[in-house]
């Protein structure tokens, strides 16, 4: 990868990282304060986006001084396989973290504050979609770690529109039960994407 493209990318995931971090921070608050276990999830999600993402960063920086350094003589390429790899790994946490809070929200129902719940969830899409299009990428370009950075935006709008959803149905026919069905299904998509970085990823690392 040159030079130009590890530092454009560097420069993406550094404004994403900051984004996510707001938004996970409103989120979090947002979705405790209204009792909405689909928001809750989509601002706990969006802190493995802070971390996850904040690896992907680290990532470039770490490779930019190794390239730096006439003395190495590693594969770099491989520390951003082995962060979008990671980021897999941290996916897959961050979905079952989801899953236990979304099967306790069954078990101890909470009273939801829809009409507060849904604009959060919408501020969070949006942050979602303005994060996808700063790290948005052609498929081709052989970096795991700016993909990793990718899915991990994705997969919060999936979760975002999945709370949006969930959380307008459970309103309207009064079923608060809807919107911890939307987390789990947000959580499958996600459990999904994971699996896929992480083949592609580990086909890289053992190449």
């Amino acid at each position: 990868m040159s030079v130009t493209a590890i530092e454009r990318n560097k420069r993406r995931t550094g404004w994403v990282v900051i984004l996510t971090a707001v938004t996970m921070v409103i989120e979090v608050i947002a979705g405790w304060l209204t009792g909405s276990m689909a928001l809750l999830a989509d601002g706990i999600h969006m802190g493995s986006h802070v971390l996850a993402i904040g690896l992907s960063w680290a990532a470039y920086v770490l490779v930019q001084r190794l390239s730096a350094n006439p003395s190495f003589t590693g594969n770099k390429e491989r520390v951003l396989t082995l962060s979008g790899y990671t980021s897999g790994l941290i996916l897959l946490i961050f979905a079952g973290m989801i899953i236990a809070g979304a099967i306790g929200r069954f078990i101890n129902p909470r009273v939801i504050e829809y009409r507060e719940a849904i604009m959060i969830a919408f501020i969070g899409l949006g942050v979602n979609i303005l994060s996808a299009f700063l790290l948005h990428h052609e498929h081709g370009e052989g970096d795991t770690n700016i993909r990793a950075a990718y899915l991990h935006v994705l997969a919060d709008a999936v979760t975002s529109v999945a709370a949006i959803l969930g959380l307008v149905t459970a309103m309207i026919w009064g079923l608060p039960y809807v919107d911890a069905i939307a987390a789990l299904i947000s959580s499958a998509v996600i459990i999904h994407w994971s699996l896929g970085l992480l083949k592609e990823a580990g086909k890289e690392l053992i190449s």
